[in-house]
């Protein structure tokens, strides 16, 4: 019988480091995707879905805002009167005063849930911190205004808020608001499109104040506090701005898009009535 010879296969060792280099690869690209996938879900949820909720939120605000008010017509100025004999309740409707003897009517049933209603809405108003709607026809804008410019509290809720220590809407200095440019509703991301001219209109209850846009300032620092003072005028650029007591409005927000480096100024002044 033949002696058998041994075969020796030369390269084992080299397939088999490359057989683990191979699986390596494998894992990062795997890795590498999944991270991909986990960063663009974030992107989706911040950029868009964030938009979708607080846009629905914010419109949901000024139509409860709006319902509460009801009677008040605010480009007329003042409350409109109750019908007679209507109790006028918290919110815009009433409840018909009953008489003694008589069925109650079903629509003053539904009147009465109706002014509940609007009373529960008035309250969440209320704690919502929302106490004006702004619209900018131009751009198609209606906007909740609350007090103050916290992140959670107000601004990412759709809304526009009002710097602390600022002039109420229609007073002497200065109404200064600020509000996203992108994500969370993102209210003031086309306020570049404003020229001089266009209308800015402030609704609260019986009361409408309507702004012209007179200046914009596209560029400055977060720190130019001059641009919401009584008197706005840029403390960077102290050319931009005006010089004189007065109504004014101010729109602030991050510029330039995706990016909070500066800040873009839109001033405007109170239309004579």
């Amino acid at each position: 019988m033949r002696d058998r010879v041994p075969v020796v296969v030369q390269g084992g060792g080299r397939r088999g480091r490359r057989a683990g280099l191979a699986g390596v690869l494998w894992a990062s690209a795997e890795l590498i995707v999944t991270m991909g996938v986990v960063v663009l879900l974030l992107v989706v949820h911040q950029v868009w879905w964030t938009n979708r909720q607080a846009v629905a939120a914010a419109h949901e605000q000024v139509r409860a805002l709006e319902r509460a008010w009801g009677g008040a017509d605010p480009a007329a100025g003042s409350p409109s009167e109750a019908p007679a004999g209507v109790d006028p309740g918290p919110g815009s409707g009433g409840a018909e005063v009953p008489v003694a003897g008589r069925v109650p009517d079903p629509a003053a049933t539904r009147a009465a849930g109706s002014a509940e209603r609007e009373d529960r809405e008035v309250r969440q108003g209320r704690e919502s911190g929302a106490y004006a709607v702004l619209r900018i026809p131009r751009l198609g804008l209606v906007v909740p205004v609350a007090q103050g410019v916290d992140k959670r509290a107000v601004l990412d809720k759709g809304y526009a808020g009002q710097y602390p220590g600022t002039a109420g809407p229609g007073a002497q200095g200065n109404f200064a608001l600020a509000g996203h440019r992108n994500t969370h509703g993102e209210p003031f991301r086309y306020i570049n499109r404003l020229r001089a001219g266009d209308e800015l209109i402030v609704d609260m209850r019986g009361r409408r104040y309507t702004y012209v846009v007179g200046k914009v300032l596209s560029q400055t620092t977060e720190r130019d506090t001059g641009v919401i003072a009584p008197v706005p005028r840029s403390v960077v650029k102290p050319d931009q701005g005006y010089g004189e007591p007065g109504a004014y409005i101010t729109l602030t927000t991050c510029t330039p898009e995706y990016s909070s480096k500066y800040r873009l100024v839109v001033w405007g002044t109170l239309k004579a009535s």
